[in-house]
């Protein structure tokens, strides 16, 4: 597992202009589908949990302020670090499933919804032999349905001297942004991540002491209102 720490900011068509001024180098333009899954009270989400399918690959992400269920502490940070998103990545199947059961199960124990108990999800599970990256069975006993689906095409550059991935972002239904990304292993400090890429953001010329949004941001305000007003009272966007 890793933490990915990113920066998102607004791009432009001098942006790739701009990488290359300060020394970036273009690695690859690539295109991938992205599909996204939660119940339909949006339990996952609700919890800053995004369940993802690329490529034939599952990711669950969640931030690190709860590290999926174990708390952090976070104090008052810099305006540089605010502008900063930290999520864990889990990219391990298994350890993706419960840890989606931990939180359904949870939801249903507060009676926030009629949901099969997470117990008999892994008892099918073991009866079946385990769960594979083409068995999506599990979705349904854990009553995940997708509620976004995109895809974007990527541009994506390495500033070597600070050791940062910039990625240039189109998604298909017309948003376009960039994000500053280290991935740092799991347990070692972030702080010098958000150095690096408070250096870098400086060195683009970025202003501004708010988040840009992302890609999901916009998608779920023009695809999913509803959504996306409740994700803004919990405060997760």
């Amino acid at each position: 597992m890793s933490v990915e720490v990113e920066r998102k900011f607004v791009c432009d068509a001098d942006t790739q202009k701009t990488l290359e001024g300060i020394g970036a180098v273009c690695v690859g333009q690539r295109q991938f589908h992205d599909q996204y899954f939660d119940t339909p009270d949006f339990q996952l989400t609700l919890s800053d949990m995004w369940l993802r399918k690329r490529k034939g690959c599952w990711e669950l992400k969640c931030p690190t302020t709860t590290v999926c269920g174990s708390e952090e502490t976070s104090g008052e940070q810099p305006k540089g670090e605010a502008l900063c998103t930290r999520y864990k990545e889990i990219t391990n199947l298994p350890e993706i499933q419960q840890r989606v059961k931990e939180v359904v199960k949870h939801n249903c124990e507060e009676g926030e919804s009629a949901c099969q108990p997470a117990e008999k999800v892994i008892e099918e599970e073991g009866k079946s032999g385990g769960s594979s990256q083409e068995d999506e069975s599990w979705l349904s006993r854990l009553n995940l349905t997708c509620f976004a689906e995109f895809t974007t095409l990527r541009c994506s550059f390495t500033l070597e001297e600070e050791g940062v991935q910039i990625d240039l972002d189109q998604a298909d239904f017309g948003y376009h942004v960039g994000e500053i990304e280290v991935l740092v292993p799991e347990g070692e400090e972030v702080q010098s991540a958000l150095e690096r890429i408070e250096r870098t953001a400086r060195k683009l010329g970025l202003t501004g002491d708010q988040r840009v949004q992302g890609k999901m941001n916009i998608y779920l305000q023009r695809n999913r209102p509803e959504h996306y007003a409740k994700l803004l009272s919990a405060h997760v966007l």
